[in-house]
């Protein structure tokens, strides 16, 4: 599932990318978005666009065309 479909609150883990540039793949992964990593998606903004997400402690806002390009396994 992609990680704009979990619900606010909801936690699941990084499964991989699709569809998205080595450039952007690379920025998420120093950002800490890793496979294998546990994210949880905090919330949606008023208008849908970005999402605010927690990985490793962290608070990421992430747009939602990237969002939709990370694949996740919700828990």
């Amino acid at each position: 599932m992609q990680l704009s479909q979990l619900n606010p609150g909801q936690e699941g883990t990084i499964i991989g990318f699709s569809e998205l540039s080595s450039d952007v793949r690379k920025k998420l992964m120093v950002m800490g978005l890793l496979p294998k990593t546990p994210i949880k998606l905090v919330r949606f903004a008023p208008m849908g666009d970005p999402l605010q997400v927690e990985v490793r402690g962290v608070s990421i806002a992430v747009r939602a065309n990237i969002a939709d390009a990370i694949l996740v396994e919700a828990k």
